[in-house]
């Protein structure tokens, strides 16, 4: 009985570490210092699956920019969001980081912000304002995001809707998102 019990114990201990966790909301991309063009940035391989672009600025007039892929017929999904907290909850809008979002073709897209919903995400334990949220068909290629401060702030953007971790590249680099890193 107790070589069954120690057995049973191995077994549960080499099993329970290779069972795939559950997939985050959101593959998270942190902005860079560095990410001061679309070229320089990160690029979402698969732009409908779900990413949290972060972007913090320390001063007015910094940018910030990644890229995103998508094919034609896909839908390009970018919701626009703060923290609610001091000072970006206070700000007007025009304080507030301007995103523009250019398509493959060069159509360029300023998003306007232009609501304010309360959100909260229990995941983080988060409250989340909602200042925009925009979706539009697409065309195949590669769509550049330019984010670019107005005031010392941070926001978030949700890129893409597919809750399954994302692909994100940088520099030639994959940095992989996926249940088992190990298949990376």
């Amino acid at each position: 009985m107790r070589k069954l019990v120690i057995a049973l114990l191995v077994t549960i201990a080499i099993v329970i570490p290779a069972l795939p966790t559950p997939a985050s909301a959101h593959t998270p991309v942190i902005l860079l210092e560095s990410d001061t063009t679309p070229g320089a940035g990160p690029l979402l391989v698969d732009a409908t699956i779900s990413f949290a672009v972060q972007a913090s600025f320390m001063k007015s007039g910094q940018k910030k920019a990644f890229r995103a892929v998508l094919k034609e017929g896909q839908e390009l999904v970018v919701e626009y969001l703060i923290v609610d907290k001091k000072p970006e909850n206070a700000f007007p809008i025009t304080k507030l980081p301007l995103l523009v979002i250019t398509s493959p073709s060069g159509q360029v897209q300023t998003v306007e912000l232009n609501e304010r919903t309360d959100f909260y995400y229990p995941g983080l334990k988060t409250n989340f304002i909602y200042l925009a949220r925009y979706k539009t068909p697409t065309e195949a290629g590669t769509y550049e995001f330019v984010v670019t401060s107005r005031e010392r702030s941070s926001i978030v953007l949700g890129v893409g809707k597919k809750e399954i971790p994302g692909e994100v590249r940088r520099d030639r680099t994959i940095l992989c998102f996926r249940i088992n890193p190990v298949s990376c």
